[in-house]
């Protein structure tokens, strides 16, 4: 369709304008004859759908109807969210982002190049949007994609597939978003040397051009749009830690894979603790993967520790880091920043078992007798048989968290780990796993899937309007996610399940706006703070055309 509001994808309504609405805008003769409502739309759209063979091809179709009719898009997203949830996000965008420069049609993202810094106000102010026009920001420089690296300017899609799963599963207002990829380099050398490679051809940038353009970007943004959660993803490890704890006192900033990760962690380790009766202070922690997902899970753990009562010093004291030369101690060299709060001293584990000079995960398990084993390595099989039943051996019912994805990464699969483990171990996984038998019982496995958790964090934020992201707000929605389910039961969930994630949000966004109201950050102190998540919360129904 030409005219203006047939290539508006907030306000297209494709074969659903009336025969009224299409002679007064233009539309005669430009559609066919039959008049749908939104839900016969969407019925046709889930059968092209599954139509599909593969999961790429369903993501190219959704993400074409998403550039044309966003209602119809969302509908039929919130509609079979389970099953689309891992369509339009991870793992399959991970897939559509290595062909991304080849098959580039159109783009709803802001682009901004770090060669052209003075473009950033500009690129913004080119979208024609007010100060309060706007509510969420990602951003992402796709250093570090969902466990493939460094994808460039073709990770722009990572920030338009997390703002979708803000607004399917929290209601976040997809007119008042913007998705932004920082186009830094990239050291991936496929891309550097393929001629349909579309941003900068040229090795990543990094210290002080980067760290300016960094401070640029945040001012620029903040600035224009002072209502806006900005939400990093996907940074590198080093580059996420130090822009988190280096903005957070002057910014509304938040990075899902370092705090949103942890905190649905936290959400799966307030549930197993209910079940073992302990509190955060007994608990030992080993992390197998020192990344930015691993540590920053070692972050907020600890820090529950020192809420518990512990000092910083003892709640470290209780974590235990376990990367690719083993055990992280601090006679290591070049240890990066993330770790080092956590290095064990060498002279700790002076005589503890080697293998090959290195103090490896079982050696860990068997000294340590972690209560809580989580594995972000992307190792698969990370957890062997060996390393279970250490776990097991150790205490009576562990929490067992193997969080990679997709399967072929995961630490070790809940069919294994239930039989290993004679059933004890509380597990929850980073992919969506069947039930488990064993011994006459279905163990239930909760995924620890993000989404759970950082859009009702951001609805909260927003509806509050909080000028930070505190910690307690973290915890707070940790704490309602865990609130969802009870553990208690042999074989029961950890975490609740993805299918209704609207209601999820919406007590994970009362939880946080309660929180934020009760810390004295919030701006705004709604008298029915129900109602204004309700209220808040973006339906996929077609707007009334205006005149």
């Amino acid at each position: 369709m030409s005219t203006e509001i047939g290539n508006d994808p907030l306000r297209n309504r494709g074969t659903a304008f009336t025969v009224e609405e299409r002679a007064r805008l233009g539309l005669v003769g430009k559609l066919p004859s039959a008049v749908e409502t939104l839900d016969e739309q969407a019925a046709r759209c889930y059968k092209q759908i599954s139509q599909y063979q593969t999961d790429l091809e369903k993501y190219t179709y959704l993400d074409q109807l998403h550039d044309r009719n966003e209602v119809l898009f969302y509908k039929v997203v919130v509609d079979h969210i389970a099953e689309m949830l891992p369509i339009v996000y991870d793992p399959t965008i991970g897939d559509a982002i290595k062909q991304w420069s080849n098959d580039y049609r159109d783009s709803r993202a802001v682009y901004l190049s770090i060669d052209r810094p003075e473009d950033v106000r500009a690129s913004f102010e080119g979208l024609g949007l007010g100060a309060d026009d706007v509510d969420l920001i990602v951003v992402s420089d796709a250093q570090e994609i969902l466990g493939i690296g460094d994808w460039g300017v073709n990770g722009t899609d990572i920030s338009i597939g997390k703002l979708a799963v803000y607004t399917a599963a929290a209601g976040i207002d997809p007119g008042r978003v913007i998705a932004v990829n920082l186009d830094v380099g990239t050291d991936n050398e496929v891309l550097l040397n393929s001629p349909a490679y579309l941003g900068n051809r040229h090795a990543r940038i990094t210290g002080q051009r980067y760290d300016d353009f960094i401070d640029l970007y945040l001012k620029t943004a903040s600035e224009l749009f002072p209502n806006a959660l900005l939400h990093f993803e996907d940074f590198g490890p080093s580059n996420a830690r130090r822009i988190l704890e280096e903005n957070r006192p002057n910014y509304r900033i938040f990075n899902d894979d370092m705090q949103g990760t942890g905190a649905i962690v936290m959400s799966a380790v307030f549930s197993g603790l209910k079940v073992t009766k302990q509190t955060f202070s007994e608990q030992r922690l080993v992390v197998f993967g020192a990344g930015t997902a691993g540590t920053g899970m070692a972050d907020q753990i600890s820090a529950a520790m020192v809420r518990d009562g512990l000092s910083a010093e003892e709640a470290k004291a209780r974590v235990w880091l376990v990367d690719r030369n083993g055990l992280v101690t601090d006679d290591m060299p070049d240890l990066p920043n993330y770790q080092a709060a956590y290095a064990r001293p060498a002279a700790e584990v002076a005589d503890w078992s080697r293998t090959d000079g290195v103090i490896g995960l079982l050696d860990v398990v068997r000294q340590v007798k972690p209560t809580v084993l989580i594995g972000t390595s992307t190792m698969h099989n990370g957890f062997p048989k060996a390393v279970v039943e250490a776990l097991a051996a150790g205490v009576e019912r562990p929490i067992l968290l193997p969080l990679s994805n997709p399967t072929e990464r995961i630490e070790v699969m809940p069919a294994d780990a239930v039989p290993w483990s004679e059933g004890r171990a509380l597990i929850a996984t980073g992919i969506p796993v069947d039930p488990v038998s064993y011994h006459g019982v279905d163990y239930n496995i909760g995924q620890a899937n993000n989404a759970l958790l950082y859009p009702g964090l951001g609805l909260g934020t927003i509806v509050s309007g909080a000028t930070h992201v505190t910690d307690g707000m973290l915890l707070a929605a940790a704490q309602a996610v865990a609130d969802q389910v009870d553990p208690t039961a042999l074989g029961a969930s950890l975490l609740p399940p993805v299918d209704d994630l609207r209601a999820s949000s919406a007590i994970v966004a009362l939880a946080v706006a309660k929180q934020a109201m009760e810390e004295g950050v919030a701006t705004n102190t709604p008298e029915n703070l129900v109602q204004a998540v309700e209220d808040a919360m973006w339906q996929p129904v077609y707007p009334e055309v205006a005149e």
